[in-house]
C-alpha cells in the first residue's frame, strides 16, 4: 500500500449495501407508483391517517426554495452532486458501523432524489400522514422513501455522535 491509500474502514460494504438499497427502493417505489399503480391527481386514501397522492418538489427540503427556474434546478443538483461526494468520503473514513449506515442511507437517499430532480426536473413525492382535530385536518409534509432514509440516516449520525462508542483516550 503507497502513502497516499487510505484503508477502507470495515464497515465500508456495509454503508455501500445501505446507499444502493436506498437507491434502488427509492426509484423502484417512485416508478411504480408514477407508472403501474398510476398516481394521479387524485389521492388514494391507505388508512384513515395515511394516503398516497403526487406531488412533485421543485424545492429542496420541507418545499423549501420552490422554483421551476432552470438554473436554480442546476444548482441544486450542483450542491446534492457536492454533498453526496463529501458524505461519500466521510462513509469512507468512518470506524463505526452505525455511523457508516447512517452515512449509506443519506447518499442513497439523497441520490435517489438527485435523479428525481434530473429526470424530472422535480422530487416526486407521495406519503401524506394527516391526523383530524376537531374537525380540521392537519397534514403532515408530503414525502417519499429517500426522505424517509435521510432523516433515519441523520437519527443514526446523532445517535452515533452522542451515545455510540466513546472514542479512545488518548495515552
Amino acid at each position: 500500500m503507497s502513502g497516499l491509500e487510505r484503508p477502507r474502514t470495515p464497515h465500508l460494504r456495509a454503508g455501500i449495501v445501505a446507499a444502493v438499497a436506498t437507491l434502488v427502493l427509492d426509484q423502484a417505489s417512485k416508478l411504480w407508483l408514477l407508472y403501474v399503480f398510476d398516481l394521479g391527481k387524485d389521492a388514494v386514501r391507505v388508512t384513515p391517517f395515511f394516503d398516497l397522492v403526487l406531488a412533485w418538489n421543485v424545492g429542496i427540503s420541507f418545499g423549501w426554495f420552490q422554483t421551476d427556474n432552470q438554473l436554480a434546478q442546476l444548482a441544486l443538483m450542483a450542491i446534492k452532486a457536492i454533498a453526496v461526494i463529501v458524505l461519500g468520503i466521510w462513509m469512507a473514513r468512518s470506524s463505526t458501523l452505525v455511523a457508516t449506515l447512517a452515512l449509506g442511507l443519506i447518499i442513497g437517499g439523497a441520490a435517489g432524489n438527485g435523479i428525481d430532480r434530473f429526470l424530472h426536473g422535480a422530487v416526486v413525492d407521495f406519503a401524506l400522514f394527516h391526523i383530524e382535530i376537531g374537525g380540521k385536518t392537519f397534514n403532515w409534509y408530503v414525502f417519499n422513501l429517500a426522505d424517509v432514509a435521510i432523516v433515519a440516516g441523520v437519527a443514526g449520525l446523532l445517535y452515533d455522535s452522542f451515545l455510540g462508542v466513546p472514542a479512545a483516550k488518548a495515552p
